[in-house]
């Protein structure tokens, strides 16, 4: 099968009007436990510019996209969860083609059925950062997957208005957590007590006087979803000895790991494509985890985080939506309708 994709030059950089491009790519047949997505809607991560930034040039475009909606339209001979014409969401795979297409080979296990009363475009800002904050908060921290089970501990999360930063304030409250976040502007701060978080720091500002000010000493997790370099010496001493830091930013300079020894503090990476890069035992947890955000969110548990949509997936919107999301300053997700008949 042919298909209308944009791909993307790694290497180049995004000013180089060689960096995306209109293309035709071949579309196998689903086999094995692969189904066949016909692409609704995708969203634009920071690990999407993050791909196409960190690899070598080369004279094959990528496809990218790790965020997706769509029908499916065919199944692989050993797929049992999932049927033609279901309406399903996911991440996808790192290490395969992704969703900047009109259609995408996927395996069963990476996804669920999207949410059924949320529109597409809300939908599919919910994967990859579900995913993440979901891994962090239930896997990595350890808390209890469960609605208000967690009372009387906290969670400090960094950069909350992020795409991140925005459904894991969501997912900590609803489990019963004390959310504590950053953010620097009149918008973000709103942003972020709209999503639930009970404590707004001022990143610009000491955060310890300012938790000292809320009447808290330290906290019992902590989830940096920026500059892992900066926050982590800044975050380590506010923490509750035996307590647990995650952290997604890959670090550039080599991490002061010595700043938690004395309070026995654990650290620990989050990296979402795990799963499906080493395809371990663990694969269909990320469809099971994604089948309970559904769920909440049709039960009304969470808020869309989708802020920015643009129509039509072709190069030129991409390389927009790219350059959007390179600046840092994103609020929520943004998302493109695919429209490849526009």
């Amino acid at each position: 099968m042919r298909a209308k994709a944009v791909g993307s030059y790694v290497g180049l950089p995004i000013s180089d009007p060689a960096s995306f491009k209109d293309v035709t790519i071949e579309v196998p047949a689903p086999t094995g436990r692969d189904v066949l997505v016909e692409i609704q809607a995708v969203a634009v991560n920071p690990v999407d510019t993050k791909q196409r930034q960190g690899q070598s040039a080369t004279a094959i475009p990528r496809i990218l996209g790790f965020d997706a909606i769509g029908k499916v339209i065919a199944v692989g001979e050993t797929v049992t969860t999932i049927m033609t014409d279901d309406v399903v969401y996911y991440a996808g795979d790192v290490t395969r083609p992704g969703s900047n297409a009109q259609y995408q080979l996927v395996d069963e296990r990476l996804i669920a059925l999207a949410p059924k009363t949320w529109s597409i475009t809300d939908a599919v800002g919910l994967p990859l950062t579900a995913l993440t904050a979901w891994e962090a908060l239930f896997e990595k921290l350890g808390w209890q997957a469960q609605a208000q089970a967690n009372q009387g501990h906290s969670v400090l999360i960094i950069n909350g208005a992020g795409g991140v930063g925005s459904i894991a304030i969501q997912l900590a409250k609803w489990a019963g957590l004390t959310v504590i976040t950053t953010a620097g502007q009149a918008k973000t701060k709103a942003w972020v007590q709209n999503l639930g978080a009970d404590v707004v720091l001022d990143y610009h500002e000491d955060l310890g006087s300012q938790l000292q000010a809320h009447g808290i000493t330290t906290v019992d997790s902590a989830l940096l979803l920026h500059s892992t370099d900066r926050y982590l010496p800044l975050v380590a001493p506010l923490m509750r000895p035996l307590s647990t830091i995650v952290a997604v930013v890959t670090n550039a300079q080599p991490l002061p790991m010595a700043l938690l020894k004395n309070k026995g503090l654990n650290f620990a990476w989050e990296f979402m494509f795990t799963k499906s890069q080493y395809q371990l035992p663990e694969l269909a947890t990320q469809g099971m985890m994604l089948a309970r955000v559904a769920q909440l969110a049709d039960d009304g548990d969470l808020q869309a985080t989708t802020q920015q949509i643009i129509t039509g997936l072709n190069a030129a919107n991409l390389k927009q939506a790219h350059q959007i999301v390179e600046t840092g300053q994103m609020l929520g997700k943004l998302v493109l309708t695919t429209d490849f008949e526009a």
